[in-house]
């Protein structure tokens, strides 16, 4: 619950750390970003409601947060992120599958599949249309890794990938932030955001039963 909590409400966990970190939050925003996308066992992090935040209180408190820094903290993290997660899924990959904890794997079977269904799907487009599916994002580069993809290849979709998302998401929190209902209501916004990302699962699994 406290999870969740801190998902639907990561405004003001985030707003916190600002007024409590101050120049140190780009630093905090930028190993966030990196973590959920460079560390496969981390997918469940909030990557797109935190971007949507950091839009939101770069627009609140522009005095104290530079959403040029903001974006670039960001870009950079969403980048490196994922060339790492490519390269630990390139030389360690088949082992790490195969650990567990607890008597279960840390890198679930049925997670790996779904990345690999849309890398069967849509090729090298996946590691773009990753971007905004939850758990697939922190997966795709993994897979990518292990599969051999090119990394002339991968790096060309992974930049391409990550300025969008970052870019996308953080200037639409930036814009929407200023408008009070979106302040006041940050929890459906994320609900939104997320029922969004779920989208292309959903797609996938009707047309499946279809």
């Amino acid at each position: 619950m406290e999870f969740l909590d801190y998902i639907l409400h990561i405004d003001r966990y985030l707003e916190i750390m600002l007024n409590d970190y101050q120049n140190w939050f780009y630093v905090i925003l930028f190993l966030l970003i990196f973590i959920e996308t460079g560390l496969v066992i981390m997918p469940f992090l909030p990557g797109d409601s935190l971007l949507f935040a950091s839009g939101m209180l770069a627009a609140s408190f522009p005095n104290q947060l530079n959403i040029s820094l903001v974006l670039l903290c960001l870009l950079l993290a969403a980048i490196l992120g994922d060339s790492v997660n490519y390269s630990i899924g390139k030389y360690l990959g088949n082992k790490l599958i195969k650990i567990q904890f607890f008597g279960r794997r840390i890198i679930k079977d049925n997670a790996i599949q779904k990345t690999e269904n849309f890398f069967y799907k849509y090729g090298s487009k996946t590691i773009v249309i990753a971007r905004f599916v939850p758990i697939v994002r922190t997966l795709a580069p993994f897979v990518a890794g292990i599969s051999k993809m090119h990394y002339k290849t991968f790096i060309k979709y992974n930049i391409l990938g990550g300025t969008i998302w970052v870019i996308g998401i953080t200037f639409i929190g930036y814009f929407l932030g200023r408008i009070s209902f979106i302040k006041n209501n940050f929890e459906v916004a994320v609900l939104v955001i997320i029922l969004f990302s779920l989208l292309p699962i959903l797609i996938e699994y009707i047309k499946n039963k279809k």
